[in-house]
């Protein structure tokens, strides 16, 4: 008798864990649940692929920076450069000034050409 409700008592035992495993298995694949779990993991990549696109700018950043600098080092632009041997600033006008002394010609008249000669 204790073997038939021993053996009785683990047939539902493993019914009801059979029973439980199916449902809970059955509500993971309806559409809504899909939908959700989708949609989480989605987020998730998403969220780890930006993490790496801001990872790697931050790396190729870094690296710009530091070949710059070698580049300057090799090129001498970084040396510092004592100042009594920088040239003076030089300025450009945008438009000449044609009544500026500098252009004057005294010896030479203005043209007009709608004068008679």
């Amino acid at each position: 008798m204790f073997r038939r409700t021993f053996w009785f008592t683990t047939g539902v035992a493993a019914g009801v864990w059979a029973t439980t495993k199916v449902n809970r298995k059955l509500k993971q694949l309806t559409p809504e649940n899909l939908a959700v779990t989708a949609t989480n993991k989605a987020i998730e990549a998403g969220g780890r692929l930006k993490d790496r696109a801001v990872g790697f700018a931050l790396d190729v950043r870094d690296n710009m920076a530091q070949r710059e600098a070698e580049l300057g080092d090799a090129l001498g632009l970084n040396a510092p450069v004592p100042d009594h041997e920088l040239p003076a600033p030089r300025r450009h006008a945008a438009i000449e000034n044609r009544n500026d002394p500098m252009y004057v010609d005294r010896t030479t008249y203005s043209y007009n050409r709608n004068e008679d000669h």
